[in-house]
């Protein structure tokens, strides 16, 4: 069964039938692409992420490119996607699983049948205020953060809080198993 036109005729360098010159042009760029990920990361591992997350981004946003030098649009992309994620690592470190061994793990509710009243409540909620609960009270970002995560105004956040607060008190005091009072 015939795999498509003879390649072994074809003119060196020349790609498949159909291609267009944005994807020549990237295939060609590849191997630079490469080296310039792994010289930015220091790893060949996190190269070939940065390589792949490059590439994919920029056949994405491939209607965004105007023309003009795709070597220079591709590597300002690249570029760019280093400086994220370094500043992701600051913001977020992460700690090697085998680096976390003196970290205790969260106890959980004594009992079984409060811990899945509190989960039902929380399912319960509408996503939009479920989200800013968890983001605000369990992971402990600011407003502000949220908002911006979020794409929402911070008075959004703080309503929607507030509301889903409210409902889930109404919720829990009707089934009568925890009181949400603060320490007096």
């Amino acid at each position: 069964m015939p795999q498509g036109p003879d390649r072994k005729n074809a003119a060196p360098g020349s790609t498949a039938p159909g291609t267009s010159p944005f994807e020549e042009g990237m295939l060609a760029l590849l191997p630079g692409l490469r080296r310039y990920s792994r010289s930015l990361t220091q790893s060949d591992v996190d190269g070939e992420d940065l390589l792949q997350d490059c590439v994919e981004t920029a056949l994405a946003k491939r209607t965004m490119w105007r023309g003009g030098s795709l070597k220079a649009w591709v590597y300002t992309i690249m570029t760019n996607l280093h400086h994220n994620r370094g500043r992701n690592a600051r913001r977020f470190p992460a700690v090697d699983i085998d680096e976390a061994d003196h970290l205790e793990a969260p106890t959980t509710a004594a009992d079984p049948l409060e811990r899945d009243r509190l989960h039902a409540a929380l399912d319960g909620l509408a996503p939009e205020y479920r989200s800013v609960l968890m983001l605000v009270v369990v992971e402990g970002y600011a407003y502000q953060e949220v908002a911006d995560m979020l794409g929402v105004p911070i008075g959004t956040v703080m309503s929607r809080l507030s509301r889903a607060r409210e409902r889930l008190r109404l919720v829990l005091a009707e089934q009568n198993i925890v009181t949400l009072r603060r320490p007096k």
